[in-house]
């Protein structure tokens, strides 16, 4: 109580404060002060501490109370004083004296869309907002489509950023040019003196009071007068413990509720801290050592710190005073430079002594709020001082004076430091200081500027090095012994690496001598960094027992992923300057060396000789010996030499490169043990090396990494073998493989052939390696330096590959290609050339096929397949080639020519030793009894032959003469092979195996390899010849396929009437009966339509047919009879909201709500949907009480939830697995109710004379009643939400509820879907119906008769006036269909009180339904809309238009003209037949299924005529109007109009980007305007919601749900659709605990979904789609696609949905 007196004291003295006190005044007073701060710092420590804080909910942030206090007694004094005028008035005017910016500098929200120029950008840093990439040229082009994690800003207007385009419609550049002009001298020179004093007060007062550190001090001159003992727990935030931890603990520290814990946990999150308990010094300590004690177990604690009320007052206020500088400084550019210069004015401490120096060095200590304010002001001041950007082309005098370059500068030298900071921080880095670097580096003058002036890049690299401290004994980066807390040092000084790619992103167009001299100093630290690297994680193979514990693999990948594009783009630097390309390349090489000195020290020399051939080399094997995956010195090293080839440096400038310096041998020697370490990983040799190396392998290979681990591996041999001899090569490459002993002795091979099968296996597997490696090595020739090619057919050859394997959606393909720093892979470039586009229908996406005619260009061995890949390829191309009629070979393609660098490189086709392996494989392959070989052996040697031919081809082709040719395969390939191999020629071992039975699969290829061989002198001409014999050849043998097809069908034709004739009488009887019955179905479904009618006595039965049916549970067939066993069908019965038009009526009160009357506004409905699956009832609850005994034991062993409620009733189909919650009985299509009236008319008419029990006979079986009792129930519990209550009179009304809402569904369905009334719906939908109509008809009987009679006399009150019924509702408060139907089968327990038949049933059934039909048509013209047509109508009126006329003013009349005049009788009737057409087609429908009435043949199509066959079919006048005959009372009319349109899904915008726009503008309603994170769109009414998130959980039954489950109830009924628009899925709910996520209705240009917004390609709403889920929705299907969904994946079981 002492604290709410005080609260109100002090409230009361502020309200008189703001009457008496006077901005203006105070702002004069202010001016003549001799000493401005000290003046105003004792104004702020009085009215401060007075303002905020002034109770328990201090502290994170205030009322509107605060919020105006603050205003008017603390910063408007400031405004009056800062303008000299009144300040509205003041900032007007300042804003029309500036000037229009250039750059839109428009600063991003969380989730607001983000678009980049794939084409203009210059990096993908560069971004648009909305409205500038609407008003831009950009959006022509192929652009990317992200959202914003908030925080940067609109690169519009600025030059750099953009290729082409930098400025939109509105930023467009004038005429006059003010980029030189100073924006302060364009204020006057009174307001920059009082600017400049008033930003250096208080930004130094909000710099000191963000930086405090007492916590019960305040900084000199600011010490309140007079000091309580009031103190704030504060909480502070951190990413290391879960909102579950801090609720926990809060609830025992400081004794509140959960609700309230959850609230301060969300402030905490969103601001960074909040206080918890307000009080004295002790009350506040005691939590903190409550919340302390609880914490500190697993992890360090959560931080706290008690705080005096005031500093925390003075705090609140600093981050108000920085937002009113950020305000300010916007209305003028000339504010912004002042505060600029302020804040970066030098201390008297001298460097780094600035306040925004100060601000920087103390990020890590703030709190996520007060970071997050001051880093929007640094955005706003020193990163958006735009007139200065055009300087940064200016020399660097000019440039280095611009606040952007300072606080750049300050980052730079402060690098470290705020690195070290950012390691130790336990916040994300958005909400870091070193965050902003992208702002800056991106920048590429300031970029250059920083390089050559701070020396930035070595910088970087330094600071990343000293953070990477273990190393080996070799100096090597050391990962495996990381504890988890160096793990998390190492994730975060990765965002370095982030740095360096920002400045390296932009590649000069010219050099200067200091950006050289800086960039190969960088380059030397790089090369350091590399150093560490090269070697790193070494491996040595396992033998006898399997490794104990997997090593650590990941930090290296990781590491290596990272540097990815830096090598990359540091290649790319080094090819724009010839000089720095030479020095780049001497360091490399000498970083190499250096690398390389301890390579071969204490190795044994040993000397090779193979084919007359010798080599000298060390004894090395990778199988023994340790090796490393990790060589990145050797792969720069491997792309610079790479560049000297394109740039023909080495043929113009060899004197500078240190070839000569070059060792081959030595530099072969890394890669090549990296790829035999592959080869033997293949073979299976390293298999005790665990999952670790597996790993490794498949990285190296993937397309993340391999541009720069295994392509250059292979361009490292490349440019060995271009300077070795091909056979010294080969013989390395075979010492090293391990397999020199098998070709190098004529015996050997004999001794290889009877050793360990696993051995032999292994020794093939590598000689397939080895083989592939040298495919590699002479054919991958797809790099621009290596081959004469450009870029652009490197990646269509990927493109080429990748299609050969099967057709490919984009987003496949574009996983499949390297992407470049941009992003970009250059697939749009190439794709459309060599590929067709294939579109996606309702599902799947858009595929691309390759088109035939670059089928050519496949090679089997391309490098880039894995060996699943290459299967498949390989299967498709044979099957493709097949198709069209061709041999099955796959020869190589044809080759682009080696650059002068790389000639030589062919040579080792035709080399002694390549030869003399190619013998030797041909020849073992000529016995096939020797297990020594393999298939895929031989298939690679016929592929490496066939190369050397058609390299020999082309040579001949570019030759003049046979001097030019230096390569002569085929002479070589016709000798004899030479000691030790002693077998034939390889040609003739070809031709020897061309047609050996062993090789048939083969046979193609060798045929391939003789034609090319003849083609030697007879180039183009017999090319020719030898196709067209070929294509003849085929031709002749498709020609003779075909007349043996024919052949045999003739055969098989003969046989077939052989066979009718013998059986003739068999057949005969069959047409006879298919025949009779044809003719049967024919006359009744196509008899007259006026001889078909629905209901009355002169309706159409469907005759006593008898209905057989089988169980699917027990496969018995039975017939269904009232008397018998009772058959069901599973079925699904839920509430529904689907056809409400109002869905602001909240659900009715269960207990009280009267069921007998369905408002017209059909809120909540009962819909029944079933699978048509029919069971014995025994069987179903045999089957149920199965399901709920494994339930139970599941629920013991597992505790796992499943995708039904066993404790609700559901169960799935036991054979389509449709979820369901009841049965349906089976009921006969037509009981004998004339027998069975006589049996029990009497003991009725007794029942209903005395209201008792009775033992009277009843028309079903026990089992049939007791399931017309289980799906009674069923609707009762579902419709009402309460237990089953088999006595409440509600039962047999809710079930006739649910037959006629679901009727209703049905109908409007069918229109929707432009189907016609009958015919069209599924079996499983046809057999519902049926079901429901029939069961209706008949559950009354499990109902005391005086309550269906006590229905039936209230709904007949509705309709005819009956004094004794009170509670009677207004004729417009009823839904007509409802009543007919309620009507209609309540009537079946009022007929039997006569000895009449069926005769009077159909007869009331008549009169009720025009009874009912008049009541609609007077609803329909009380609410028809009476605005006149403007077309003429002829003056003389149909008969219709008389009648609806005259019945119009007969409603006037008796409600005193209430209703308006009407003159046209036309537009009356066109209103009454449009509102009662859905109840005339709703009534066909359950008279149909109700009497099994035959439907006439106009209404199973969709056309014209309808109306009349509609009126005949319920024999009814097709002038409705004759059948007004009575007149009603009628009350006030109703707003519910007819015709009701069918509910539809909301609309959708057709681009995504505005979903995203209209979410970043949502914020969440309970978080006082935070943005919300996961923000949901309702497609059903179009609210957007804050989902997934502690904010806006609410109660619902007990129990805290989401945003979107508490939306579902009040919206679906507990059925909810939603658009999670962040992350572009859709999201299915059905109750609290289940749910599925859902392909969303918008495409990319490329038929796919990109759910999760990863790919960022521009989507369009797809109206198929979106149709798609509407349908679902309609149906009511879809809480069975979310059965489907949670049964096909077990994790959306274990969800928890109810957060959502």
């Amino acid at each position: 109580m002492a604290a709410a007196e005080s609260d109100r004291d002090l409230s009361s003295a502020l309200c008189s404060e703001f009457l008496n006190f006077s901005a203006k005044d105070t702002a004069a007073r202010w001016q003549q002060a001799p000493e401005l701060q000290a003046e105003l710092y004792q104004h702020l420590a009085v009215y401060v501490p007075r303002i905020f804080c002034l109770g328990p909910s201090g502290g994170g942030g205030g009322g509107q109370r605060e919020e105006l206090a603050c205003q008017l007694l603390l910063l408007a004094p400031l405004e009056w004083l800062l303008l000299g005028a009144e300040p509205s008035a003041g900032l007007a005017q300042l804003q029309e004296n500036n000037q229009p910016s250039l750059l839109c500098g428009h600063v991003f929200k969380v989730g607001e869309p983000t678009y980049s120029c794939r084409e203009c950008a210059a990096d993908p840093t560069c971004v648009l907002c909305m409205q500038c990439f609407l008003g831009s040229v950009h959006k022509e082009h192929r652009y990317r489509m992200t959202t914003s994690g908030g925080g940067g800003f609109c690169d519009c207007g600025d030059t750099e950023a953009w290729k082409k385009g930098p400025y939109c419609h509105k930023h467009e550049p004038n005429n006059r040019d003010t980029s030189q002009e100073d924006p302060v001298a364009q204020l006057p020179a009174d307001m920059v003196v009082r600017s400049y004093s008033i930003f250096s007060i208080i930004l130094k007062y909000a710099v000191d009071m963000l930086t405090w550190e007492q916590e019960d001090q305040l900084p000199a001159g600011l010490e309140p007068p007079e000091k309580g003992d009031t103190y704030y727990c504060m909480l502070f935030n951190d990413e290391v413990h879960t909102y579950e931890q801090v609720i926990y603990t809060l609830q025992k520290a400081v004794n509140c509720s959960q609700k309230e814990a959850v609230s301060f946990a969300t402030t905490v999150d969103r601001d960074g801290r909040k206080s918890v308990r307000f009080g004295d010094f002790q009350f506040c300590e005691q939590a903190k050592s409550v919340i302390v004690r609880n914490t500190s177990r697993q992890s360090k604690p959560l931080r706290v710190q008690v705080m005096h009320s005031s500093v925390v007052a003075h705090q609140c206020f600093a981050l108000k005073a920085l937002g009113w500088l950020g305000q300010i400084i916007q209305y003028s550019d000339g504010l912004r430079r002042v505060l600029c210069q302020v804040g970066l004015q030098k201390g008297p401490e001298g460097e780094n002594s600035s306040l925004v120096d100060t601000l920087m060095l103390c990020d890590s200590k703030m709190w996520k709020g007060a970071r997050n304010v001051y880093h929007q002001l640094l955005m706003n001041s020193l990163l958006m001082d735009l007139k200065y950007k055009k300087l940064f082309y200016a020399p660097p005098t000019a440039l280095a004076h611009t606040p952007l370059f300072s606080l750049s500068l300050s980052l730079s030298l402060s690098l470290s430091r705020l690195q070290s900071d950012y390691v130790k921080d336990d916040h994300d880095r958005e909400f870091s200081i070193t965050d902003l670097s992208v702002q800056m580096f991106t920048v590429p003058s300031l970029a250059r500027m920083l390089m050559v002036e701070e020396n930035l890049m070595t910088t970087i690299i330094r600071t990343f090095v000293d953070h990477l401290r273990h190393r080996d004994l070799q100096g090597r980066f050391q990962f495996d012994r990381y504890t988890a807390q160096q793990a998390f040092k190492f994730r975060r000084v990765q965002s370095l690496i982030g740095d360096l790619k920002y400045v390296l992103i932009s590649r000069p167009a010219e050099w200067s001598e200091q950006l050289r001299e800086k960039f190969l100093e960088g380059l030397d630290a790089f090369l350091e960094l590399l150093k560490c690297m090269q070697g790193m994680d070494p491996v040595v193979r396992q033998v006898g027992q399997h490794i104990e514990m997997e090593p650590e693999w990941e930090a290296a990948f990781t590491l290596q992923m990272k540097l990815t594009h830096i090598i990359s783009m540091i290649q790319e630097w080094c090819a724009t300057d010839e000089c720095v390309l030479i020095e780049a390349y001497k360091k490399c090489l000498c970083a190499l060396g250096q690398c390389h000195s301890g390579l071969p020290d204490g190795e044994q020399p040993i000397s090779l000789s193979l084919a007359g051939h010798s080599v000298e080399t060390f004894r090395y094997q990778v199988s023994q010996d340790k090796v490393s995956i990790h060589l990145p010195v050797c792969r720069l090293l491997a792309g610079l030499h790479v560049l000297l080839s394109k740039t023909e440096l080495a043929s113009r400038f060899p004197e500078q490169l240190p070839l000569g310096e070059l060792s081959p041998p030595l530099l072969i020697e890394l890669p090549l043990r990296c790829l035999v370490l592959c080869a033997q990983v293949h073979a299976g040799m390293w298999r005790r090396n665990g999952f670790s190396l597996i790993n490794q392998i498949y990285y190296y290979h993937n397309v993340k990494c391999r541009v720069e681990m295994f392509d250059k591996d292979v361009i490292m041999l490349q440019a060995g073998a271009s300077m070795m001899d091909p056979n010294h090569f080969l013989m390395i490459v075979l010492s090293r493989f391990e397999l020199f002993h098998i070709f190098s002795s004529a015996d050997c091979r004999k001794r290889y052939r009877d050793g360990n099968k696993d051995v032999v296996q292994q020794n093939n597997t590598l000689i397939e390696e080895m083989l592939h490696l040298i495919i590699m090595v002479v054919g991958e020739r797809f790099v621009a330096g290596v081959g004469q090619v450009e870029p652009f057919d490197e990646v269509r050859r990927e493109i080429i590959h990748q299609l050969s394997i099967r057709p490919m959606a984009h987003s496949e393909l574009v996983k499949a290609l390297p992407e470049n720093e941009n992003k970009e892979t250059g697939l749009e470039r190439v794709i459309d050339s060599v590929a067709s586009f294939r579109k996606p229908g309702v599902t799947g996406r858009g595929l691309y096929e390759l088109r035939a005619e670059w089928t050519k260009h496949f090679n089997l061995y391309f490098h880039h397949y894995s060996r699943a890949d290459q299967s498949k390829a390989e299967e498709a191309q044979r099957k493709l080639r097949r198709q069209n009629g061709d041999d099955s070979a796959l020869p190589p393609p044809a080759l682009p020519p080696l650059c002068p660098l790389f000639a030589s490189l062919v040579n080792l086709l035709q080399c002694d030793v390549l030869l003399a392996v190619e013998g030797a494989v041909l020849q073992w392959a000529v016995e096939p009894s020797g297990g020594g070989w393999t298939e895929s052996m031989l298939q690679r040697v016929l592929h490496l032959v066939g190369m050397a031919l058609l390299e020999e081809q082309q040579q001949l082709e570019n030759s003049s003469g046979d001097d030019d040719v230096t390569f002569n395969y085929t002479s070589k390939i016709t000798r004899p092979g030479e000691a030790p191999s002693t077998s034939g020629s390889v040609l003739a071992l070809l031709e020897s195996l061309q047609n050996a039975p062993h090789l048939e699969v083969h046979k193609d290829m060798i045929t391939w390899i003789l034609k090319v061989r003849h083609m030697k002198r007879m180039m183009m001409t017999c090319v020719c010849t030898v196709r067209d014999k070929d294509k003849a050849e085929r031709k002749r043998k498709a020609e003779m396929a075909r007349l043996r097809r024919e052949k045999i069908m003739a055969q098989m034709s003969e046989m077939q009437k052989h066979f009718i004739n013998e059986n003739k009488e068999l057949f005969q009887q069959s047409l006879e009966e298919l025949e009779a019955s044809t003719s049967a179905t024919l006359s009744h479904f196509l008899c007259p339509s006026l001889c078909l009618v629905c209901v009355g006595p002169r309706r159409s039965g469907g005759g006593d047919r008898r209905q057989l049916v089988t169980c699917i549970l027990c496969q018995e067939e039975q017939e269904v009879r009232g008397q018998g066993r009772a058959m069901v069908l599973a079925a699904f019965v839920q509430r529904s909201t689907v056809l409400s038009k109002n869905r602001g009526r909240a659900p009715p009160n269960p207990e009280h709500h009267d069921a007998l009357f369905m408002h017209p506004d059909l809120a909540f409905g009962t819909h029944t949907a079933s699978c048509g699956h029919i069971m014995h009832a025994t069987c179903w609850q045999r089957y149920f009480e199965a399901v709920q005994l494994k339930e139970q034991r599941r629920q013991q062993r597992l505790r796992v939830h499943t995708s039904y409620d066993v404790e609700n009733g559901e169960f799935l189909c036991p054979l389509c697995e449709c979820l369901s919650n009841t049965v349906i009985p089976l009921l006969a299509d037509h009981p004998s109710l004339e027998a069975w009236l006589q049996s029990t008319n009497q003991q009725i008419a007794a029942l209903h004379a005395a209201h008792r029990k009775s033992d009277g006979q009843n028309p079903f079986s026990s089992s049939v009643r007791e399931m017309i009792t289980t799906f009674s129930t069923a609707t009762y519990k579902v419709g009402l939400k309460l237990n089953p209550n088999e006595q409440d009179p509600r039962v047999p009304v809710m079930s006739w509820a649910s037959c006629a809402y679901t009727m209703q569904a049905i109908e409007r369905l069918l229109v929707d879907e432009d189907k016609p009334l009958f015919g069209s719906l599924p079996c499983r939908q046809d057999d519902c119906l049926s079901s429901l109509a029939r069961f209706g008809s008949a559950c009354w009987t499990a109902a005391p008769p005086s309550t269906t009679h006590t229905h039936f006399i209230r709904l007949f009150a509705a309709l005819v006036p009956d004094s004794q019924v009170e509670n009677t509702p207004c004729i417009l408060d009823v839904d007509m269909f409802h009543l007919l139907v309620y009507s209609v089968l309540a009537y079946n327990s009022v007929h039997c009180l006569d000895q009449s038949g069926r005769a009077v049933v159909d007869s009331a059934h008549l009169h009720l339904l025009h009874l009912i039909t008049v009541a609609h048509l007077v609803q329909i013209l009380l609410t028809s809309t009476t605005e006149e047509v403007s077309m003429d109508q002829d003056s003389g009126g149909s008969e219709e238009e008389e009648l609806t006329c005259l019945l119009y003013n007969t409603l006037r009349k008796h409600l005193c003209s209430v209703l308006p005049e009407v003159s046209s009788g036309w537009h009356l009737w066109r209103c009454v037949k449009a509102g009662v057409l859905p109840f005339l087609r709703a009534a066909a429908l359950f008279f149909h299924h109700l009497n099994s009435a035959p439907p006439p043949a106009e209404l199973q199509v969709a056309g014209p005529g309808q109306w009349e066959a509609l009126c005949s079919y319920l024999s009814l006048p097709c002038n409705l109007l004759q059948l007004y005959q009575s007149k009603h009372t009628l009350l006030e009319p109703l707003l519910q109009g007819f015709p009701r349109e069918s509910n539809r899904l909301i609309d959708l915008p057709d681009d995504y980007s505005a979903l995203i726009n209209q979410a970043s503008s949502f914020t969440c309603p309970r978080s006082g305007g935070d943005k919300s994170r996961a923000p949901t769109l309702c497609l059903v009414c179009g609210c957007m919601l804050c989902s997934q998130s502690y904010c806006c959980q609410t109660e619902l039954d007990g129990e805290d749900v989401g945003a979107c489950t508490a939306h579902t109830f009040t919206c679906g009924a507990g059925l909810g659709i939603f658009l999670r628009v962040r992350e572009s899925q859709v999201l299915f709910l059905a109750g609290k605990t289940k749910g599925c996520f859902y392909p969303p209705p918008y495409l990319d240009d490329y038929g796919e979904t990109d759910q999760g917004l990863r790919r960022g390609n521009p989507l369009h709403l797809c109206p198929e789609r979106y149709r798609k889920i509407q349908r679902l929705w309609r149906q009511h299907g879809v809480t069975e696609e979310i059965g489907h969904a949670q049964e096909a994946n077990q994790t959306l079981v274990g969800i928890d949905w109810q957060h959502l």
